[in-house]
Order: structure tokens, then sequence, then C-alpha cells
């Protein structure tokens, strides 16, 4: 099947949330043994994961984090604290298991699953390391400063990868995806993204990413301006994708999409996952209703997005590290909503299912 094959046949098969399980969910928790809503957002996330896996209930049995990596052309441009080269010693990293989100779903028991979009220099793995799967489109994106990131070709490429990445876990019995990333310069290409898809002002959505600051920062903005005038004639977002883009986002946009449309919840991390699910929105809007926000990043576009969505965060820790750490932090609250669901006792089981719990 070629990727534009792929992915109709994906957007073809996704659908809205199951609102008669969502119900069904909430309303069992209002017969749970406490007063109406005390479990605040717990009982909200307990029936929003009803509804996506279209069952009244809902299981968190095997979670996983799907790390895409890529490098980017712009990082040239110096918009980043750091080398390009830091990508590839990150996915070093997570195939030794010592970055922080190695260490996050080690914790939580969470499978984390890391792939090469497009890194300039793949990483050096060690024998009997986790394995980084190879899914290179090309070496980095070009400089979207210059022209297109990437072909479209290339683009759909990347998102039919990220497809077959989620169709891997789901396979394997993944009952909920985290999203993670890796490149230098990707929080620039999710700037640009985040301004183009939603007409924001680069000023409002454009932060200091690896720690930019003063003049750098005001150069990123500038790049981002620039890169929104260069390509500022285009509307279709697979379009956008291409020209303004990263690999490693655009294969995380397969996944939101793969994952929405086999009805697995997809808990977004950070500003530059949260940009790839923007993409996703704005392809099919019924994606979001597959997806969680698991954090909310000090990235000043992070919000803006969010707010785009209709999503409210899950956690608030002021994290702005990406690699998918958001994520494998929020997996133990919703496997908690999932288990007071399942076992926590009722009314009915007391005796006393004609009275009525009080807020």
């Amino acid at each position: 099947m070629s990727p534009h094959e792929l992915i109709e046949e994906t957007l073809q098969q996704i659908r809205p949330l199951d609102h008669e399980a969502g119900a069904a969910a909430a309303g069992a928790m209002d017969g749970k043994v406490k007063p109406l809503g005390s479990l605040g957002q717990l009982e909200a996330l307990a029936a929003r994961l009803a509804g996506i896996q279209a069952t009244s209930e809902p299981h968190v049995d095997k979670p996983a984090v799907v790390i895409c990596a890529g490098d980017h052309g712009i990082a040239t441009s110096g918009v980043s604290a750091y080398p390009q080269e830091v990508t590839a010693l990150m996915l070093s990293g997570f195939a030794a298991g010592t970055a922080a989100v190695g260490v996050l779903a080690r914790e939580a028991g969470i499978r984390l699953l890391v792939a090469d979009l497009g890194v300039i220099q793949p990483a050096v793995i060690e024998p009997g390391q986790n394995v980084v799967l190879d899914r290179r489109v090309r070496a980095g994106t070009a400089n979207s400063l210059e022209g297109p990131a990437m072909t479209f070709e290339e683009a759909q490429q990347a998102v039919a990868h990220g497809m077959g990445l989620a169709d891997l876990l789901i396979d394997d019995g993944a009952d909920l995806v985290g999203l993670g990333e890796m490149g230098i310069g990707n929080t620039t290409a999710a700037s640009a993204l985040t301004a183009s898809l939603l007409e924001r002002d680069p000023a409002r959505v454009t932060g200091p990413g690896t720690g930019v600051s003063g003049e750098a920062l005001a150069a990123k903005i500038a790049a981002v301006d620039a890169v929104l005038r260069r390509h500022g004639d285009l509307d279709d977002p697979w379009q956008v994708l291409a020209a303004m883009g990263g690999l490693e986002i655009a294969g995380l946009t397969g996944v939101v999409l793969r994952c929405a449309a086999r009805r697995v919840p997809v808990l977004l991390d950070g500003f530059v996952a949260t940009a790839a699910a923007l993409v996703a929105w704005r392809v099919e809007p019924r994606s979001a209703d597959a997806m969680i926000a698991a954090t909310l990043s000090p990235e000043p576009g992070h919000a803006v997005q969010l707010e785009a969505l209709g999503l409210e965060p899950v956690l608030q820790l002021g994290m702005r590290l990406g690699e998918g750490s958001g994520a494998a932090l929020a997996v133990p609250v919703l496997r908690s909503a999932a288990a007071v669901l399942r076992d926590m006792g009722s009314f009915a089981d007391l005796g006393l299912a004609d009275e009525k719990p009080t807020a």
C-alpha cells in the first residue's frame, strides 16, 4: 500500500468519541461511594478513555511511548542553544535507557519505542541496548528559510512511517500511546507550524526551546516570521507540514491519525508533539477526539495549541523537556482513572442504589 493510500484509508476510519460509552462510564463514576464529582478531573479522564476506546470499561494495561527523531535544516541558522549533533547523541541515550524518558518509562512500566525518521548522522547503538528503528526518509530536512523543508512525498512517507509505528504497538497490545520527539531545532519548526495552522503572531507562539533568550530569542522569532512569509500562501495542512515541519513531526502526525482510527487514546506530550497533533486535527478534526493532553509546557505556544484542540492538561509541572517525558509521567494518572472506575465500590454494592449522592 502506498503512503497516500494508507493515509486515505486511515482518515476514512476515524470516528468521533463514543458518547454512549463515555456517558456510561460517567454514570458509573457518579454511583461510586463518594460525593459527586469529588475525584475531579480523574472522573472526566475515565469517561474520556471510555469514549475513545468505545467501552464502558476502559483500560490502560499496556501503555507505550513512541519517540520519533529527526534533524532540521533550520537549525543551521542559529535557532537553538545546542548543535545538531545532540540529536544523534540523545538517540544513543534513549537506546541506553539513560535519558529522562527512559527512566520515567521504566518506573511506570511503559514500553518505549524509538525511531529515526531522519537524523543527519545515525546514532551509534551498542550491543544489548534498546533498538532504534530505522525509518529514515532523508538525512534531515532542508532549511525552511530557503525553501520547503521536505517534498510533499517525503512528508507523506514520514506520516506513513508513523502510522506503521502505531500499528506495530497496537498490534502488540498497546492500549494507550504517548508521543515523544527529539530533534534540535524542532521548537522552531513547531512554532512555524502553530503560527501558520492557527493564524497566530509568531511572537505569541515562539519560546525559548532549548533555552535561548534575549537577542537569540528575538532572532528565533524573526526566523519563524521569515518562514511564514516565505510559505505564507499555503493553506492545505499537508503542504504546510512539508514546507515548515520536521520528519519527526510528520511521523508523530501519522501516529496520532492511526491511533484515532484504531480507537486508541493518544497522549500528547509538550509543544512539539502537540504541533503534530495540530496537523492531524487540521487534516481530520475528529482525530482530536482521541487526544489527551499529558502536560502543559511553559513554551508560550503550547497553551495556544491546547486551547485550539479543546484540551486540558493532566499535569502542570513546568516541564519543557519533550522526548515524551510528560506523557510518561501522566500514564499512571490515566491508569488510576481506569482502575477507580473498574474497582472502586459503589452505593449499589452497599444496598443503597436508591440513594442520591450529593456534591
